[in-house]
């Protein structure tokens, strides 16, 4: 599959048939993660594999709001990715933040997440990444230290259905020529 296709294909799975991943599609989507960019190769991603029904559960029952349609996808997927960052690395400089954004987690763990949607769409694989969940009570069932900050749950199996194409918006809409309001396709 060409990235262009897997970029407008892909589509976040909410139900997923109860087929077992199997360890080396795993292995594929976690090594496109290692191989996302980051500030100066920092790469402050850490990620947490779950298979246990129990944790898996556990987690399902700290989402937010209390009928999040991604509920049932965090407690049935085969398996769930907790991925999270490494506070005070990405974005500074000898201890010290190096722009007015602070840490750069987010910035460069979306880009692993991003990986590993994708990865795992080109391997037959569906994901939907979740971030409405109590994140200290999560991290605390994921026994994360201080210094790791949980940032997204992503449920990861076959898809039992597959999702309807969400509507975009037209490059006209968003895109911009040398300042803000100035269309660049006019």
């Amino acid at each position: 599959m060409e990235v262009l296709e897997a970029i407008k294909t892909r589509r976040s799975v909410r139900k997923f048939s109860s087929e077992p991943v199997p360890e080396e599609a795993l292995r594929t989507v976690l090594e496109a993660a290692r191989w996302a960019p980051s500030w100066a190769n920092t790469q402050c991603w850490e990620i947490v594999v779950v298979k246990d029904p129990g944790k898996k559960k556990a987690l399902s029952d700290l989402l937010a709001p209390e009928r999040n349609p991604a509920k049932e996808a965090v407690a049935q997927a085969p398996v769930l990715l907790a991925i999270c960052g490494k506070k005070g690395v990405s974005g500074f400089y000898k201890g010290r933040p190096v722009t007015d954004k602070g840490d750069w987690l987010m910035f460069d763990v979306a880009l692993a997440v991003q990986n590993i949607c994708l990865a795992a769409h080109s391997l037959g694989l569906g994901t939907v990444i979740v971030g409405a969940l109590n994140h200290e009570k999560a991290s605390e069932v994921l026994g994360l230290p201080e210094e790791i900050e949980l940032v997204v749950l992503i449920p990861l199996g076959r898809p039992a259905h597959e999702p309807k194409t969400p509507p975009r918006k037209e490059l006209t809409e968003f895109v911009f020529s040398e300042e803000y309001g100035k269309l660049y396709f006019a």
